[in-house]
């Protein structure tokens, strides 16, 4: 799971990419993006707060920690665009930071309309701060952050949360390039990363003893049930977390119990499950900091610097658009 997913998907194109998911050669596949609905977004909140879940509150304790450090040696002049910011509330020391030294202009870029306006409503008593919301894909909306900069000003992208995790293999240097070339030699990324540790602690961060996460993906179901008048019976899959050794990531999966159908006529689909076959929902992939630098390399930055938190091992790395 991460900070949040990087599209608006408008009824008709969820329609076309359910679709294609489910009628996907070799397995069953829905982008993590689906997750985030307004149900969902609510659970996901609720994840960051359990006791298994530590990746949240490993990077909140490293942005309280070294705000400060983070933005010294930034330049006099910084507009600041999020990628995924959820509420901001995350985000808040660090802009708290920038604007001990200047007046700041954030453009937090989202999936949920909902989600933009609770980040307004979060930092609204920040006199120092300007805030614009952009509900867009994630490189769209920095387009056009990029092309409102002011003249000598810099970029400063935040992409926290691990969201970078949710990529696939080869996937994640193909969207940090992409990223690069918005970029102008100078501009900053600030990336949180989730790093290896044991995978019981792993796996109990997406299968907690609550639930909470179980409902988190099931709900996934329920949207695709509301919004495509689909009839999938909830208690006929399972929410399964997994590690795959060979991708150093854990997997969220929804496993079918039973041989079923399911109709989904607003996706004009009928798909077969035969039981104990599943629908891939995420992947989560964990980072070694050797893993990370060579990914600023190979993406076109230069690793600045990186603080890391000791309870839970996680990363803030902070890279320069070389």
């Amino acid at each position: 799971m991460s900070a949040r997913a990087s599209s608006v998907v408008i009824p008709s194109d969820f329609a076309f990419l359910v679709r294609e998911g489910l009628t996907r050669r070799g397995h069953k596949e829905l982008s993590s993006k689906f997750l985030y609905d307004q149900l969902g977004s609510a659970l996901f909140d609720v994840i960051c707060l359990l006791p298994e879940y530590g990746l949240t509150r490993a990077e909140e304790r490293i942005l309280s920690r070294h705000a400060a450090d983070i933005v010294k040696d930034l330049p006099p002049s910084v507009a600041v665009a999020e990628l995924g910011s959820g509420t901001g509330k995350k985000t808040r020391v660090l802009l708290e930071a920038l604007c001990r030294r200047q007046v700041v202009s954030y453009y937090p870029i989202e999936i949920s309309a909902s989600a933009l306006a609770n980040c307004t409503r979060e930092l609204n008593d920040m006199r120092c701060l300007s805030v614009v919301g952009l509900e867009r894909e994630y490189l769209d909306g920095l387009l056009e952050v990029a092309a409102r900069r002011g003249e000598g000003q810099r970029l400063l992208v935040l992409f926290l949360g691990s969201t970078i995790g949710n990529f696939d293999q080869g996937a994640n240097l193909t969207f940090l390039t992409q990223l690069r070339r918005i970029l102008w030699e100078g501009d900053f990324l600030l990336l949180g990363a989730d790093l290896e540790k044991q995978v019981d602690t792993m796996l109990a961060a997406y299968d907690d003893s609550l639930g909470v996460t179980a409902a988190f993906n099931l709900n996934l179901l329920s949207r695709i049930n509301r919004e495509l008048d689909a009839n999938f019976v909830l208690k006929q899959f399972a929410h399964e977390a997994i590690f795959n050794l060979q991708t150093h990531s854990v997997e969220m999966h929804l496993r079918s119990l039973v041989d079923q159908v399911v109709c989904l006529p607003g996706a004009d689909l009928v798909v077969d499950f035969a039981s104990g076959e599943s629908i891939h929902t995420e992947t989560c992939h964990k980072f070694s900091l050797d893993e990370l630098q060579a990914l600023a390399r190979d993406s076109g930055f230069r690793p600045a610097d990186v603080w890391l938190d000791s309870a839970w091992p996680f990363a803030e790395s902070l890279w320069v658009a070389a």
